[in-house]
């Protein structure tokens, strides 16, 4: 009896280390900063097998709602994954960005991390990897992909997609109150004459309203760069990539049609999620995964 009582604690504890081992969070250093992701890899899975790497919204985290179950939507269709936290300038940062600390961050830091993770993984063994990124992070991951021919990379994914119009002078007073052409020029004419890391004190940026942020950042998120653009950059992504939009998208909004124009039903490929809203809350993110699911066995992922 004792002896039966030992071996299921032992059973017990080999499941939890089981379990350990197959979700965790993974730690980095990069340019001064640590920087932090979720790895949730698939039963009977390793790294080698292939991990999908998945890039957040904004200023979210990768531990956010939509993100935690899609890895766990991915999880159980096999799939392992990785999801990263862009640092954006902070050490080790979990949860949301604290709108009361300095931004001190670029639009395209993003894509410089998603590029650190891959090597990591590559370091780890993976043989095959997929991007995936939703929201800004989706137009961040569309950053790195149109400049980099990364061979462990076989496809991206990309979830309701931002584009240039969440960032414009329109939506910009819409959200702030107030123009974005003085912040802009101020920000582009400190940047010019080398000051680019002065801060500008009570300025919005993103979400983020009376905030302190340097001019640096205010022109890489604002300033006149194509890159911002998403549908932009898509011609230049040499590996097959899905677009999953959000019918019911109340954050990227008109512009399925511009998306529509640049699929060809093989390299490119679009699926809309009917009345799903940006952040596929509930069934809808099912829908995404199984989406997802489709489109990488059809490329033999």
């Amino acid at each position: 009896m004792t002896s039966r009582i030992v071996s299921i604690v032992c059973m017990a504890a080999l499941s939890l280390c089981a379990v350990t081992a197959a979700a965790r969070e993974i730690t980095l250093r990069h340019d001064g900063l640590v920087l932090n992701a979720h790895l949730e890899l698939s039963a009977g899975k390793q790294i080698a097998d292939g991990v999908i790497l998945i890039t957040h919204s904004g200023l979210a985290h990768g531990r956010m709602d939509t993100l935690s179950y899609l890895q766990e939507l991915l999880k159980d269709s096999g799939y392992s994954s990785l999801a990263i936290t862009l640092s954006l300038g902070v050490d080790n940062r979990h949860g949301m960005f604290d709108c009361k600390a300095t931004h001190r961050h670029r639009y395209t830091d993003g894509a410089a991390e998603i590029g650190i993770w891959l090597d990591w993984l590559k370091q780890q063994g993976a043989r095959k990897t997929v991007l995936l990124g939703h929201s800004r992070g989706a137009a961040q991951t569309a950053v790195y992909m149109a400049g980099h021919d990364n061979e462990l990379v076989k496809a991206t994914v990309l979830l309701a997609p931002d584009t240039q119009a969440t960032n414009d002078a329109v939506s910009y007073q819409r959200r702030h109150h107030t123009p974005l052409a003085p912040v802009l020029q101020k920000a582009q004419a400190l940047v010019q004459a080398g000051h680019g890391q002065t801060v500008l004190e009570h300025t919005g940026i993103l979400y983020c309203a009376d905030t302190s942020v340097t001019a640096d950042t205010i022109v890489s998120y604002y300033g006149p760069d194509p890159r911002l653009d998403t549908p932009y950059l898509i011609p230049g992504i040499k590996k097959p990539l899905l677009i999953v939009i959000a019918s019911n998208d109340e954050v990227v909004v008109g512009f399925r049609d511009k998306f529509a124009q640049l699929v060809d039903g093989q390299r490119v490929q679009m699926k809309v999620v009917e009345g799903a809203g940006h952040f596929f809350r509930d069934l809808y993110a099912d829908d995404a995964v199984d989406a997802t699911r489709v489109f990488l066995k059809g490329i033999g992922y």
